[in-house]
């Protein structure tokens, strides 16, 4: 892939990642240096909302980058610190150099953009099918998922029993759609 540009961060919490999150990778990847990828709100696991740890979502992300062939990309786990005025701050002291940001959350784009960063959307690519709250609503209704997700992301949840965390988060028998 070419890489040209500036040095670029995108946030997203990744819960699970999707094929419409890996359109906006290949694309920021593309016109990027360097990519970073943060997964916002790396504290939260195991709620309805936000079922995978950070460290599930790091193998998720990682494996699938590296599937895919990418070779120059950092992940990094971001957690939500609740003081907006430090946030930033603490994105940076973790984060190797980045000078442009990818975000559609309102807050993360414009805290950014009052810090003197060049903030951009994020892409969004069938958003109707390719997000989050589709594949665990898909997961949770006992329909095919699989298919919105990388191989890998599917493997992971599988290993983890992402399928029964979920369904158990929600009160819906494991066995059962």
């Amino acid at each position: 892939m070419s890489r040209h540009g500036e040095d670029s961060l995108i946030i997203g919490r990744f819960q699970p990642l999707h094929k419409g999150h890996m359109d906006v990778i290949r694309k920021v990847a593309s016109e990027s240096r360097k990519t970073t990828i943060g997964i916002g709100s790396a504290q939260y696991s195991h709620t309805e909302q936000n079922p995978f740890t950070a460290g599930e979502r790091y193998r998720m992300i990682a494996e699938t980058l590296v599937e895919e062939g990418f070779t120059d990309f950092y992940v990094v786990p971001v957690e939500d610190i609740n003081r907006y005025s430090l946030w930033v701050a603490q994105v940076v002291s973790i984060c190797p150099h980045f000078t442009m940001v990818y975000s559609n959350n309102p807050y993360t784009r414009r805290l950014f953009a009052e810090a003197g960063y060049e903030v951009r959307d994020s892409p969004l690519y069938n958003r109707e099918i390719y997000s989050g709250t589709e594949v665990r609503r898909r997961i949770l209704e006992g329909e095919d998922w699989e298919s919105l997700v990388p191989p890998a992301v599917a493997r992971v949840i599988g290993e983890i029993d992402g399928v029964g965390r979920i369904r158990e988060l929600v009160g819906e028998p494991v066995n059962g759609p």
